[in-house]
C-alpha cells in the first residue's frame, strides 16, 4: 500500500501511463459487486486505470483483498470502448429510485 495522508483513504497516483486507485477504511454498508457481494471494513481495492488500443479503450483492473470475506485476493478486469457521441445529461431529482432499480435478485439467506 501507498504512503498517503493518514486521514486520506484513498490514494491516487500515476505510474507511468497507469493511473492507480488504492482505497482502505471503507465501511462495510457498501457492496464489491453488480450481485451485492458484502464485505468487510478490511477492504482493500487497488484500481489500475490504463488507456489501450491506441486510446480507443479504457482498461480497468481491479484487485480486491478482504481478509474477512474472502479466501485469498482476487482480480478482475474491465475494458470500456470510446465512443463518439454527444453525452446527454442526467436529471437528478429527490426520491428518483426507479434509476437505481437494477433487478438484482437478493437471496433470503446466504449460500455459504
Amino acid at each position: 500500500m501507498r504512503r498517503c495522508a493518514v486521514s486520506i483513504s484513498t490514494c491516487p497516483i500515476y505510474e507511468g501511463d497507469t493511473l492507480v486507485i488504492d482505497t482502505v477504511a471503507q465501511n462495510d454498508k457498501t457492496f464489491v459487486d453488480y450481485y451485492r457481494t458484502p464485505h468487510s471494513t478490511k477492504l482493500h481495492v487497488v484500481e489500475r486505470w490504463k488507456l489501450i488500443d491506441n486510446g480507443e479503450k479504457l482498461e480497468v483492473t481491479y484487485t480486491v483483498d478482504d481478509p474477512d470475506a474472502f479466501n485469498q485476493p482476487w482480480s478482475a478486469v474491465r475494458q470500456y470502448r470510446r465512443v463518439q457521441q454527444p453525452m446527454l445529461e442526467e436529471v437528478c431529482a429527490e426520491n428518483n429510485q426507479h434509476l437505481f432499480n437494477y433487478h438484482i435478485p437478493v437471496a433470503d439467506k446466504p449460500d455459504f
